[in-house]
């Protein structure tokens, strides 16, 4: 059975991409990937055969890569950050009920949520809620649930896809719902750029992140809980060991 295998890149595809991914792309002899992930690895892998395609052309992608890997080719897809978190491995999957069998195999990665959490300090320590803001696939209707019943059950909330050219004003909308469960002190933070040349990090609180300007779509967003601080400059969600001994 011939084999596809989905890889997740981490947040830079620099050092946090891991040697298991890294196996996984030196075994294909055809790597497939969108436009800006197929970039980040094109001088790492030299000698690869690479096909990459642009935005919402996600479909389109995934076909190709399981037709090449039916006719008898290794392929690796490529995503960034993990490959089955806001990544191609469900469409994988979806796509491949349509043609003969093959052997998928997913390849984890660091996700933008803990590359991020790791920048800012420790803020995902204890539970929390992943949630991207961008309304493509998703009615902004279900977002807007999903994140008030994160804010009522005062989840940390790790915001993807927070801001885009044509959704400029989504960031703005989320943290209004948050702010009707959320304290305006609520300690938050974002990075832009994971991993990659350019990282910054900034931690300020809720009712400040409302106005931010410079968020986009390279960036991952962190709004805090209730017991969420700052210590010595970072963003921390204490689980609750030393409350316990307490």
């Amino acid at each position: 059975m011939q084999k596809l295998t989905v890889v997740g890149l981490g947040p830079g595809a620099g050092p946090d991409l891991t040697l298991r991914a890294r196996d996984a792309i030196e075994a294909a002899d055809l790597v497939v990937g969108y436009t800006a992930y197929i970039a980040l690895i094109r001088d790492a892998f030299p000698e690869k055969e690479m096909v990459s395609t642009g935005m919402k052309r996600e479909v389109d992608r995934c076909r190709l890569a399981v037709e090449a890997a039916v006719s008898g080719r290794s392929v690796a897809v490529v995503c960034s950050g993990d490959s089955g978190i806001y990544g191609m491995a469900g469409l994988i999957y979806e796509v491949s009920q349509e043609y003969p069998p093959i052997d998928i195999e997913v390849v984890p990665g660091i996700t933008a949520a803990c590359g991020g959490a790791a920048v800012l300090g420790a803020p995902l320590t204890h539970d929390f809620a992943v949630i991207s803001l961008s309304d493509l696939l998703t009615p902004w209707e279900k977002i807007e649930r999903r994140l008030q019943a994160a804010a009522q059950a005062d989840f940390v909330v790790c915001l993807y896809n927070p801001r885009s050219r044509s959704r400029s004003d989504m960031l703005r909308r989320a943290c209004d719902i948050l702010l009707e469960s959320k304290a305006g002190d609520t300690p938050c933070g974002y990075v832009k750029n994971i991993g990659r040349e350019g990282q910054t990090a900034v931690l300020l609180p809720l009712a400040q992140l409302r106005d931010c300007e410079d968020v986009d779509m390279f960036t991952t967003v962190f709004i805090g809980n209730e017991q969420t601080k700052i210590i010595n400059g970072k963003l921390v969600t204490p689980r609750g060991y030393l409350q316990r001994e307490a």
